[in-house]
């Protein structure tokens, strides 16, 4: 049976007066893709920002790895094993690639930076041969590969990602799609916040759908894009 890595249990989150986040709960289970999926507004990145310690809950828990990290710091959730790739991707624009994949590493032992290097430009190559060029002159495609290289410098157990496809090219979208399933089918958990359903429920094991602050539906990828509900609202059809 796969063990439950994380489990979110009634989170209430306020901006001011603003609720953002009404009562959600929900499980990723280790090894899964789990999406979050929804307008503009749902709450989608609220609640990754949540889980990371970056916003407080009202109310309820979150648990990871059987640790209530609901009032944790946002590094010691990170050096607990869980990594959030922002939306906007949010890399040191001054800093060369390499750099920049170093400062994803700030939590783990000095004597294994060089070996996460190296397994982050087999992943990567296109970062292996940008390594020595300042961030600030990747392309969009090229910056969501080295925000997610410097996530994964922190050996995360479960990686999340909000809208890895934000303002990028179709067919870049489909190449940070095949990099998700294939850091999947090497043994990374994830936890994808992403406003293009239709990509997001093809690689989903599990998948909510978030509508003003509230999960409404929930079920495997495979079953959300069938639903006449989330087609008719979120894949144009």
């Amino acid at each position: 049976m796969s063990k439950k890595i994380l489990a979110v249990d009634d989170i209430n989150v306020y901006y001011g007066a603003i609720h953002a986040v009404k009562g959600i709960s929900f499980e990723v289970t280790e090894g899964d893709i789990v999406t979050l999926i929804g307008a503009n507004g749902a709450g989608k990145s609220t609640t990754l920002q949540t889980i990371s310690g970056l916003l407080r809950s009202k109310t309820g828990s979150i648990t990871f790895l059987d640790e209530n990290i609901t009032k944790l710091a946002p590094h010691k959730i990170l050096q607990r094993g869980l990594a959030q790739v922002p939306e906007g991707r949010r890399i040191f624009l001054q800093m060369t690639v390499q750099e920049n994949l170093e400062m994803g590493a700030f939590t783990q032992p000095s004597s294994t930076i060089a070996g996460n290097l190296e397994m982050i430009f087999e992943q990567f190559p296109r970062l292996l041969e940008r390594r020595k060029q300042i961030a600030g002159t990747l392309s969009g495609g090229e910056q969501q590969m080295l925000a997610m290289g410097r996530a994964l410098m922190s050996n995360p157990k479960l990686l999340m990602l909000d809208e890895p496809s934000m303002g990028l090219a179709p067919i870049l979208v489909e190449q940070i799609f095949d990099i998700i399933k294939n850091l999947n089918k090497a043994g990374t958990t994830i936890l994808l916040v992403e406003q293009n359903a239709q990509m997001a429920l093809s690689v989903a094991n599990k998948a909510y759908v978030l509508e003003t602050g509230k999960i409404i539906l929930s079920g495997t990828g495979e079953e959300l894009a069938k639903s006449e509900q989330v087609k008719k609202a979120y894949l144009g059809n």
